[in-house]
C-alpha cells in the first residue's frame, strides 16, 4: 500500500511478539517503508552530493553489512567503515569526526550515540528498526527481570538502549558464547533476550542455566533446514556459513557458525571455493570483495513452490537508501537522542562486555595464537 503524505509502499511485516513474561503467544505487526531505487545516473549524483556533504559537516558513514551495497560502498570510499554493530560503534566512538551518521537500523544509531554521547548521531530513518527489539518492549521485559531476580540478565545488542540499561551484561554474537561460558563456570543462572535461536545455541554449547525470551530475527528465522539439506546435495563440495540466530535445524548443518565478521573471515580463510550462506545477503557484497575467486550461493528461506527460495533481506535495513543518506546530511535531521539516565545505565553492560573482549584479545596475543585474533572466536564445525 502507499503512505498518503509521503506517497512512499509500506510493507507490513510480522514478527514473534513474546508476552506473560517471555512466553510466544502472539504476533505482532510493524512496517517498514519500500525506498524507490534511483536509477544509475541518480545514484552518480547522489553520491557526489553525499561525499561534499560528509566533508562539510565533518561526518563519517558507518555502515552495516546487511545495508545497500552502494552505502556499503560509499562508506569505504569515504572513509568510514563497513562492519557489524559494536564495531561501527566503536569505529565512530574512536573517529575524530563531530558527526557520525549510521546506515543501518535504530539500536545500532543508540549504541553509537551511547559509546559518543558528545557527537551528533544521524540516521537515513529513524524508523527503521528490528524484529528483535520490536518484539522486547523494555517495560515487559523489566517485569520478566523482576520475577526472576536471581538471575544474571544478558540481553543481545538487537536491543533497545532501554532494555539495555535493565542488563547486567550486553554481548553480541561474536562474543556471546565466551561470555555465557564464564558466568556459567561462576555459577551464574542467566536471564536471556531477545532471541531464542542464539540462545538455545549458547545454551547448547555451554551448557548454562538459561531462561529465555522468546524473540527471533525475521531474516534468519525463515531459514529452512530441510531445504538447505537439499541445496547442500547440490553443491557437496561447498561450506555452509551460518548465523547464530538462524534455527537449530540450519545451525546443525553449519560449517561455521558466527557473527557477521566471523563470516566474512571464514569466506576468505577457508579452503573452499564454494560458501552456501544463511545470514542477510547484504553480507554478500563483503564476501565477494574479499574472496572475488569464490563463489557465493544464498541458503534457500522457503520451499519449492515459493516465487523467492532465498529472500534473506532485512526490511528495515532496506530504508536506507542514498537519497534519505543525502537528505539527512543536508538537513541535519533524525538526530539519536536518549534520555541521559536510560545511556549511562546502558553503558554498564556494553564497557563490561568491551573489557571482557579485551581481556581475551590480550590473553589471546599473549599466547601466540594470532589466528584467533581480530575476527575472534567463530566456531567452526557441526554445531
Amino acid at each position: 500500500m502507499k503512505h498518503s503524505s509521503s506517497l512512499q509502499t509500506i510493507k507490513a511485516v510480522d514478527f514473534d511478539q513474546p508476552q506473560t513474561l517471555g512466553a510466544v503467544c502472539g504476533v505482532g505487526r510493524g512496517w517498514a517503508r519500500v525506498p524507490d531505487v534511483p536509477s544509475p545516473t541518480e545514484q552518480r549524483a547522489l553520491k557526489e552530493r553525499i561525499r561534499a556533504l560528509l566533508i562539510r559537516h565533518q561526518a563519517v558513514l558507518v555502515a552495516h553489512y546487511y545495508v545497500d551495497a552502494q552505502l556499503q560502498e560509499l562508506a569505504d570510499e569515504t572513509g568510514g567503515c563497513v562492519a557489524d554493530s559494536l564495531e561501527m560503534a566503536r569505529f565512530g566512538r574512536d573517529h575524530p569526526a563531530r558527526t557520525l551518521v549510521v546506515a543501518g537500523v535504530r539500536f545500532m544509531g543508540e549504541t553509537a550515540k551511547i559509546l559518543s554521547p558528545g557527537k551528533r548521531v544521524l540516521m537515513p530513518d529513524l524508523d527503521a528498526t528490528c524484529s528483535l527489539d520490536l518484539g522486547c518492549p523494555a517495560d515487559e521485559f523489566s517485569a520478566f527481570c523482576d520475577a526472576h531476580p536471581e538471575r544474571t540478565v544478558v540481553v543481545y545488542a538487537n536491543t533497545s538502549a532501554a532494555v539495555k540499561a535493565r542488563a547486567d551484561w550486553m554481548v553480541t554474537s561474536s562474543i556471546g558464547l565466551e561470555i555465557i561460558a564464564q558466568l556459567h563456570a561462576q555459577g551464574e543462572k542467566i536471564l536471556w533476550a531477545p532471541d531464542r535461536h542464539l540462545g538455545q545455541y549458547i545454551q547448547q554449547k555451554t551448557g548454562a542455566d538459561m531462561l529465555l525470551w522468546q524473540g527471533s530475527c525475521v531474516v534468519h528465522d525463515e531459514f529452512k533446514g530441510v531445504e538447505l539439506e537439499l541445496l547442500r546435495a547440490e553443491h557437496p563440495h561447498a561450506k555452509v556459513l551460518v548465523h547464530p540466530e538462524s534455527p537449530a535445524a540450519v545451525v546443525a548443518q553449519a560449517d561455521v557458525v558466527g557473527s557477521t565478521t566471523q563470516l566474512i573471515a571464514a569466506a576468505q580463510t577457508l579452503d573452499a571455493t564454494e560458501f552456501i550462506v544463511a545470514t542477510d545477503l547484504g553480507i554478500l557484497y563483503k564476501m565477494r570483495a574479499a574472496a572475488p575467486t569464490k563463489h557465493f550461493i544464498a541458503a534457500p528461506t522457503a520451499g519449492n513452490s515459493a516465487t523467492c527460495k532465498s529472500c534473506a533481506y532485512c526490511p528495515w535495513m532496506a530504508m536506507n537508501g542514498l537519497a534519505n543518506l543525502a537528505d539527512v546530511l543536508e538537513r541535519g535531521h533524525n538526530e539519536i537522542q536518549i534520555d541521559a539516565e536510560i545511556a549511562a545505565r546502558a553503558r554498564v553492560p556494553i564497557d563490561r562486555m568491551l573489557d571482557f573482549a579485551a581481556r581475551q584479545r590480550s590473553s589471546v596475543r599473549a599466547s601466540g595464537d594470532l589466528a584467533r585474533d581480530g575476527a575472534l572466536f567463530a566456531h567452526v564445525g557441526p554445531a
